[in-house]
């Protein structure tokens, strides 16, 4: 310990002045190069991270632009300019021409029923008998009577004419003749009521009487229906009225003959607006071939008006409905510098207006001529490359769900 100490003393005492100033010298600068050096190495650091961001920025680029999602396929329809057939639409029933339900003037009991239910029976057809004995007896009272007041007549006559029986006679005579015809009358109109018989042609309903029953005078005994021809009673708005006229062609649907359409006219316009709905009724007549509608049916008229100018449409299925506007996917074709035309979707978007028979009417936005896409829209947005399919389109159904 003690010579270490000795050593370090003369280590001491062997520095001189000038070696303690440029020690005292060199230290600032080997701390200033080692300010630099560790500068350098953080620009390079800084320099290296920024270079491999860009550089991987740059990579991902390319591999976005030279990676794009293949072509969605889609069915593409062209639109077209067409007259579409000028139609009113509006919803009714059907209702009979003649309808009836057969009742008896006067009361009395059934003896017989001269029908079956369900059958076509032609007018002046006899369907139900009453009791009718005391006025059959009735009647050939009168009838007696009338034969005795004729020949009682016939005597005055002749006496009047060769002047040996008063005028008076005769008169007698001839009211007692007129009292007596007129009684037949009578019982035998009496007689007819009590026979029921078919007031036109027609198809029977349910029977609801029988034999032996006493029928008071107005109760239905069946229901009697011509089925030949009948009405479609409907309503159109106060401002569609005046497009309609007497004679204007209509079709009818009902939902029991699916796709079937049943031609007619309008036969009869009501002359007053319904001042509570501001709805006017309107009154067809429709044939009906083979009997099979039916009266109380619901039905859906359709009005032909006179042609409007032609329009652009397009399938309904082309056309997006949306919250912020109607929309279609306009097909364009671009020419890469390769000299290949590839084909995208753009997001067009259009004012639509009526829709007939699956096509929709675009009233701004295309032109005759233009693709849209028509199936396979709800994979597409808007610039997206497309790729048409050779399929043809789904057929339109014959009956489209109601809006």
């Amino acid at each position: 310990m003690t010579v270490t100490r000795q050593g370090s003393a003369a280590d001491k005492k062997d520095v001189s002045p000038q070696d303690l100033r440029e020690t005292s010298r060199a230290r600032p600068i080997r701390i200033k190069r080692w300010f630099i050096i560790v500068g350098l190495l953080l620009a390079v650091l800084v320099g290296a991270l920024v270079g491999f961001n860009a550089f991987r920025a740059q990579k991902i680029k390319e591999f976005f632009a030279n990676n794009k999602p293949p072509p969605v396929t889609i069915s593409a329809a062209e639109a077209k300019s067409e007259v579409l057939p000028n139609l009113q639409r509006a919803v009714g029933s059907l209702a009979a021409v003649h309808q009836v339900n057969v009742t008896s003037d006067i009361s009395g009991r059934i003896t017989d029923i001269l029908f079956t239910a369900g059958s076509r029976v032609t007018q002046g057809t006899p369907l139900v008998q009453l009791f009718d004995k005391p006025d059959q007896g009735d009647l050939a009272n009168y009838k007696a009577q009338a034969t005795v007041a004729r020949l009682a007549l016939e005597r005055a006559k002749q006496l009047a004419a060769r002047q040996v029986g008063p005028q008076v006679t005769v008169d007698q005579a001839q009211a007692a003749f007129d009292q007596a015809n007129a009684g037949i009358a009578k019982t035998e109109a009496i007689i007819s009521q009590k026979l029921v018989r078919a007031p036109f042609d027609g198809v029977l309903g349910v029977r609801q009487v029988e034999v032996g029953q006493f029928l008071t005078a107005g109760t239905q005994i069946v229901s009697l229906t011509d089925l030949s021809t009948l009405f479609a009673n409907f309503t159109v708005t106060e401002k569609d009225s005046g497009r309609l006229s007497v004679g204007q062609a209509v079709r009818v649907s009902v939902d029991a003959y699916p796709g079937k359409k049943f031609d007619g006219k309008i036969t009869t316009i009501e002359p007053q607006i319904a001042t509570d709905t501001r709805n006017i009724r309107v009154q067809a007549t429709i044939n009906n071939p083979g009997d099979i509608l039916k009266p109380g049916m619901f039905a859906e008229v359709t009005v032909v008006l006179p042609d409007k100018p032609a329009v652009i449409t397009v399938p309904e299925t082309a056309v997006e409905y949306t919250l912020y506007g109607d929309s279609v996917y306009l097909i364009k074709e671009h020419k890469g510098d390769d000299g290949k035309t590839s084909l995208t979707a753009e997001q067009t978007f259009v004012r639509t207006g009526d829709r007939i028979n699956g096509r929709a009417v675009i009233e701004k936005g295309l032109k005759p001529g233009d693709r849209v896409a028509a199936v396979g829209q709800l994979k597409l947005q808007s610039g997206a490359a497309v790729e048409i399919s050779k399929d043809p389109l789904p057929p339109i159904p014959e009956k489209p769900p109601l809006n």
